[in-house]
């Protein structure tokens, strides 16, 4: 069964509008979740803020929003001041400019969501933006409200929807100069590329969201439901006894061997 969309409001280009449906594309509903409890008596702890100097506890409505200008010294904002400078429709996917769809680096793609028609009625109007963006290789960019902040988002047609992608601010991204900068932009040696590519042929396989499966979980749940049982929970794994590797001197021999131990492995 599809989730229940967690967004409803329109889909707009120029003149053309049609009502849509957003569900966030990726989930943690199925993750192990844990709460703290009081070991004596089973119960779950609640947390209270409380004043850093005093130490009493702070009443909600005594809790405000500040912005610390110095170590001892911030400015307070209420909450109706941080809204009052959002978009004024927060339900309105106005689309007000088009970018080639690889003009944008991935490292400012943030959540992904499915964007889909939500009347019958509309659905032609969002196949035929849905269409003329994959036709013509460009993507939307637009700004909404989501997670109580104002966002750039950027719409991607796929296969018979649109993902919608919130975009990083400016200020969460890091020059990639500052960090690669400094590497040598020597030529490889050519003899070398030959071996490598072996290599990656050796290692080519098709995607598998098996790939990605998170084996802690997995040994968490194997505790959760031996406690459950009253059972003593599973041996932990052995801890790995390999040598970390060591210096290569020569690039050309560490991939001869490679290659030479990828075969072996696939002949037995």
């Amino acid at each position: 069964m599809a989730p229940r969309s967690f967004w409803k409001g329109y889909l707009k280009l120029s003149l053309v509008t049609c009502p849509v449906a957003m569900v966030p594309a990726t989930t943690d509903n199925e993750k192990v979740k844990f709460h703290t409890l009081n070991r004596k008596t089973g119960n779950r702890v609640v947390s209270h803020y409380v004043d850093s100097v005093s130490g009493k506890a702070v009443e909600e409505d005594d809790e405000v929003k500040g912005y610390q200008r110095s170590e001892d010294e911030y400015v307070m904002l209420e909450d109706d001041e941080i809204e009052a400078v959002g978009l004024e429709s927060t339900r309105t996917i106005d689309i007000s400019m088009f970018v080639p769809r690889d003009s944008i680096d991935w490292v400012w793609y943030d959540k992904p969501h499915y964007l889909t028609p939500d009347d019958p009625v509309g659905e032609e109007a969002f196949s035929v933006i849905r269409d003329a963006m994959e036709a013509t290789g460009q993507v939307g960019i637009s700004r909404l409200v989501m997670y109580r902040r104002e966002r750039a988002v950027m719409l991607e047609p796929r296969d018979r929807g649109i993902v919608l992608w919130t975009l990083r601010y400016g200020d969460e991204v890091r020059d990639r100069d500052a960090y690669f900068g400094d590497i040598k932009n020597d030529k490889v040696d050519s003899n070398l590329m030959p071996l490598v590519k072996t290599l990656i042929d050796e290692r080519m396989k098709p995607w598998d969201p098996k790939m990605v499966d998170d084996p802690v979980q997995d040994r968490l749940l194997e505790i959760i439901a031996a406690k459950k049982k009253g059972k003593k929970r599973p041996a932990k794994p052995k801890e790995s006894t390999s040598e970390p590797p060591s210096n290569v001197v020569n690039i050309m021999d560490a991939l001869k061997k490679s290659i030479a131990s990828e075969s072996k492995s696939k002949k037995r």
